[in-house]
């Protein structure tokens, strides 16, 4: 396996290069002009529905455990990790670039979100069942296309994001803040997944809809307590990362210094991989929700890459850019636990472990929510209990597998889901703004008071 290591690293780096790189980013801009800046004129409203969505309509979740369900899989340990990896190699400038991959991507995930619900079908159970293989399959008719993604989306789950990095980061972190050995955190993970994922969406949404919100808002409190401690730095900060986007990062302390095109590609990569806008992956929770109007859900969905993102990765990118901390050695999650530490010691650092714990455990429970879908989708409901057993199997393993053929291999995997949604996308981009100007319209309609002649 070994010896494929450099063919897998050579497609690796052109599948996430400037081809996906650009359909992704290129999808968003063609999608933010048709919508005419959804994103921002309608994001207050967005905002709105998180709490206010009339959950009338068929569905398994309300709209609010449907995002924190997608929120779960999406905010994890890329927040974390790969903000502080797109900041070591590219400068703070990549955070700017990483704020432009999520502001089109707002876009993105809003038309995911609406085809999700605007196609979606139920299951021999009686289950709703959605996401791209059916918009694929049911919007364009094309079912290869179809299948080729739902066995990408299983692949992603069993061997990419929903498996062995989270294990990974889970056992380590326990291990070097609190001494836990890690046979036996992978234990007690094991147990803990088995018992939720056992029981299905309803299981998942409601673990996820009662760890998200809270994980959340107290990373950003940690995060905004930092930054209000260096408040008088903030515009310097901000001022230094719009200015390194264009111009590049000179060489200072342990950092080596970056290109324009490095702060670009890494700040658009890590910010794709953080929100997952255009992978795929978010509409197959949207699909579940209870909502008769799918461009409600689409609003709803679009907040997820605006709280992952614009939120969530900013307090990560600004405490890294205020302490100074990317400037030495240390990289990944090191480098982010120095930021906390360097400003609420060692505490910061403990502080740190258990978002960082609780990231990853979520992201767990979504992709396996994931994969079960595509699972159904190509198997039916008899292939569901294989699958559980095999990714809890996954998870008992994951702690000590470190074969980096795995982790290429799950990279390029994760790709080939984003290419047939992005292409779905483009190819359903009529029926994402008919819906949108039906929505619109008809709450237009309803705002207007009525006259009496």
């Amino acid at each position: 396996m070994e010896s494929f290591i450099p063919i897998l690293n050579a497609i690796d780096s052109f599948m996430w290069g400037p081809p996906l790189i650009t359909l992704l980013v290129g999808t968003g801009i063609y999608l933010t002009i048709r919508l005419k800046l959804l994103q921002v004129f309608r994001l207050p409203k967005a905002l709105k529905l998180i709490f206010k969505a009339q959950n009338n309509g068929r569905g398994d979740v309300s709209s609010f455990k449907a995002l924190c369900v997608a929120l779960a899989a999406t905010v994890g340990t890329g927040n974390i990790v790969g903000v502080a990896t797109a900041v070591k190699v590219g400068g703070p400038g990549a955070i700017f670039w990483m704020w432009v991959a999520a502001f089109f991507g707002m876009a993105t995930k809003y038309s995911e979100g609406l085809l999700a619900v605007k196609f979606r079908s139920i299951d021999e159970k009686g289950e709703i069942a959605g996401g791209p293989m059916f918009y694929i399959r049911n919007g364009e008719k094309w079912k290869p296309l179809a299948t080729f993604f739902a066995l990408a989306c299983i692949g992603v789950a069993y061997f990419g994001i929903g498996t062995f990095p989270q294990v990974n980061a889970i056992v380590d972190s326990m291990q070097i803040s609190f001494g836990f050995p890690k046979i036996a955190t992978d234990v007690i993970l094991t147990v803990f997944i088995a018992a939720i994922t056992l029981g299905g969406l309803q299981s998942i949404a409601k673990v996820a809809s009662g760890i998200v919100p809270f994980m959340a808002l107290t990373y950003v409190a940690i995060s905004l307590g930092l930054i209000i401690l260096n408040l008088d730095q903030v515009p310097a900060a901000i001022a230094m990362i719009i200015n390194d986007a264009f111009t590049g990062a000179a060489a200072a302390g342990g950092f080596a210094g970056s290109t324009v095109m490095m702060a670009m590609q890494n700040g658009v990569a890590r910010g794709v991989f953080s929100n997952e806008s255009g992978l795929g992956s978010a509409p197959i929770a949207a699909a579940a929700a209870k909502t008769k109007w799918p461009a409600e859900q689409g609003l709803i969905s679009m907040t997820g890459t605006f709280i992952d993102t614009i939120i969530i990765c900013s307090m990560t990118g600004l405490a890294l850019v205020l302490t100074g901390v990317w400037q030495g050695d240390a990289a990944g999650a090191a480098m982010t636990s120095a930021a906390f530490a360097s400003t609420y010691g060692f505490f910061g650092s403990q502080l740190l472990t258990i978002a960082l714990v609780l990231f990853a455990f979520t992201t767990i429970l979504g992709w396996n929510y994931y994969g079960e879908r595509a699972c159904i989708y190509l198997f039916g409901n008899k292939g569901v209990l294989p699958y559980r057993l095999i990714f809890i199997a996954l998870i008992a393993s994951g702690a000590f597998l470190k074969l980096e053929a795995i982790w290429i291999l799950a990279d390029i995997v994760n790709g080939l889901m984003a290419i047939p949604n992005l292409i779905a996308l483009i190819a359903l981009s009529g029926v994402i703004v008919a819906e949108t100007n039906k929505y619109m319209n008809r709450h237009k309609k309803a705002a207007q008071p009525s006259s009496d002649k």
